[in-house]
């Protein structure tokens, strides 16, 4: 039974499977392949995804994004050993703790207003090292695009990454939205992450029309030593793991990752441009990938909610967001920008 429900804004992880996803996992759905990543489709399909991070990448499937980061995390240090982030990474808001509970590795925050890590912020943690009573620093963990739809240009990295490796410390690059960041400065998806300096990636599908599934990228094939059996140990491990590679297969073919995430931004640039003008509704951050975040009357924002579902970010702002995914129509974006200039009694400027 169909939900009659508009589709909504209040995730990229609510839109569908792309259908040639679904084309590839029925492509693969026939005799017997040997289980856990063994058969030769599975290995061809993550020797293309390593690829795209570099010659000696290697690749790894996990079934989802906190799993990809927490096992980045995992590989990356050892238990006395922490992760520098700003204060909004999607790893220390909303991860349930999970780095530090299932990872043992503390995390650092630093504040950072645009969601962003610099050297100068990060510098902040560098502090008492070889302090035997201190977590010591390991680990840049970034993500692109950001929590607050910000994304890094290359040059940012770079200096981030050249910090990171001054200090001995390893980049990891959380890349549940990397395709849209990729998308938004037309690059490839090593020039939005590896290419620049970061060491390791959570390479997302989920939220840009796979069914489930993510990668686990290491630019330096050393530092995935050891990552087989964290895998299996921290139970992401598929016994079944050509229909996680079906998907990724399907992702790289034509660059659909491109398409679809650069759908997407193209939907957030469009309702941000269809709300210029409305009175008492302003834009509250740059509209860089494919999420807008904008300011109402508080009063006017569940009433919005019950016709087209999003999320509230800050309440006590009265500060939203508004996810567009590689599936949002045109329609959609207009649909829901009439429905705010009806209901703040408002017209187009």
């Amino acid at each position: 039974m169909s939900d009659a429900r508009p589709r909504g804004f209040a995730s990229d992880n609510s839109a569908g499977v792309h259908a040639s996803v679904l084309a590839a996992i029925a492509a693969v759905n026939h005799g017997h392949a040997l289980a856990y990543g063994h058969d030769p489709y599975t290995q061809e399909i993550e020797a293309r995804v390593a690829a795209q991070f570099g010659d000696r990448a290697r690749a790894f499937f996990v079934f989802n994004g906190s799993a990809a980061n927490v096992l980045s995390l995992r590989a990356a240090c050892r238990p006395w050993q922490g992760a520098i982030c700003a204060e909004t990474a999607h790893v220390n808001v909303d991860e349930c703790g999970a780095p530090e509970s299932v990872a043992g590795v503390k995390l650092l925050t630093v504040p950072s207003a645009d969601g962003k890590l610099t050297p100068q912020l990060a510098e902040q943690r560098i502090d008492r090292i070889g302090d035997e009573h201190v977590v010591q620093p390991r680990v840049l963990t970034v993500s692109q695009s950001t929590e607050l739809g910000t994304v890094y240009q290359p040059a940012e990295l770079q200096a981030l990454a050249a910090f990171a490796h001054e200090h001995d410390l390893v980049l990891h690059v959380d890349g549940s939205r990397l395709t849209n960041a990729a998308a938004a400065l037309g690059v490839s998806l090593g020039e939005a992450s590896t290419a620049a300096g970061a060491d390791v990636v959570s390479f997302g599908g989920t939220k840009n029309g796979l069914l489930g599934g993510e990668a686990v990228v290491f630019a330096d094939p050393a530092l995935a030593d050891g990552f087989l059996y964290l895998r299996k140990l921290t139970l992401q491990l598929a016994s079944k793991m050509r229909f996680v590679a079906a998907q990724f297969d399907a992702y790289l073919t034509d660059e659909l990752w491109r398409r679809n995430a650069g759908h997407a931004n193209a939907m957030a640039t469009r309702l941000r441009d269809a709300l210029v003008g409305i009175d008492r509704v302003r834009i509250t951050r740059p509209v860089q990938a494919n999420v807008v975040f904008a300011s109402l009357p508080a009063e006017a924002i569940e009433p919005l909610q019950r016709e087209f579902p999003f999320y509230t970010w800050d309440e006590r702002a009265a500060e939203v967001r508004w996810m567009c995914a590689w599936d949002t129509t045109e329609s959609d974006v207009d649909a829901f920008a009439g429905v705010i200039r009806r209901q703040l009694g408002a017209s187009s400027a």
